[in-house]
């Protein structure tokens, strides 16, 4: 079998792809068809693991009691990580808005079965990272995915692992990940939301290549 061409035209739209993929905090509540979610988690199974392991878990987050306590667990971390900045930056970091739980029509949480027989070890004996790794390579597949289906998704890192895990009862051997909201944007942007706020700029420097 032969590999497809892509265009130049194909090119083109993916480098679109990759700019319009932004952290999405702001939702429309009305929920996305079934059928487009279970595609776009489908799709991101396509994603590359070590081994051939597959060791992403994704665990579609639908009891409000369960979502309270998520929220719950944002707010406790986010209002201490606020106590890390002082002055205006502190102010800056108050008015921010980090999440879309209260809006986002659906919530995925992301765990990595840490060591699966799946795969049967192969190139984890020296970086047993790397089935973590593999469950992020999923989330960026679930995330391209959903960009091209004019979808959002945001992911909320601002949570204590151990409370998130205990709160859905994540099987033992699973590391938490990720927690993504999921949903129509409210208004699409290729600008990341923390370069509109002022709170950071891109650095250009950091598109240098090293060759060693």
């Amino acid at each position: 079998m032969n590999a497809p061409p892509f265009s130049a035209s194909f090119q083109s739209e993916l480098e679109t792809l990759f700019r319009w993929r932004r952290d999405v905090r702001h939702f429309r509540t009305d929920p996305l068809p079934r059928e487009l979610l279970d595609d776009l988690l489908q799709a991101s199974c396509l994603a590359p693991s070590v081994g051939l392991s597959e060791p992403w878990r994704f665990v579609l987050v639908n009891d409000a009691d369960r979502r309270s306590a998520i929220r719950s667990n944002f707010e406790r971390c986010n209002a201490e990580a606020l106590k890390g900045y002082e002055g205006d930056r502190a102010a800056r970091y108050a008015a921010l808005k980090l999440a879309g739980l209260n809006d986002a029509p659906h919530h995925v949480a992301v765990f990595c079965e840490k060591d699966p027989a799946q795969g049967r070890g192969l190139g984890r004996s020296t970086m047993p990272e790397t089935t973590t790794w593999s469950a992020v390579m999923a989330i960026h597949t679930f995330w391209l995915a959903a960009v091209a289906a004019e979808v959002g998704l945001g992911w909320v890192s601002i949570l204590d692992p151990d409370t998130v895990h205990h709160a859905l009862d994540a099987e033992d051997g699973w590391e938490f990940v990720a927690y993504l909201c999921v949903g129509y944007p409210l208004e699409p942007s290729m600008t990341p939301e923390l370069e509109r706020t002022g709170w950071e700029q891109r650095n250009p420097e950091r598109r240098v290549w090293i060759t060693r």
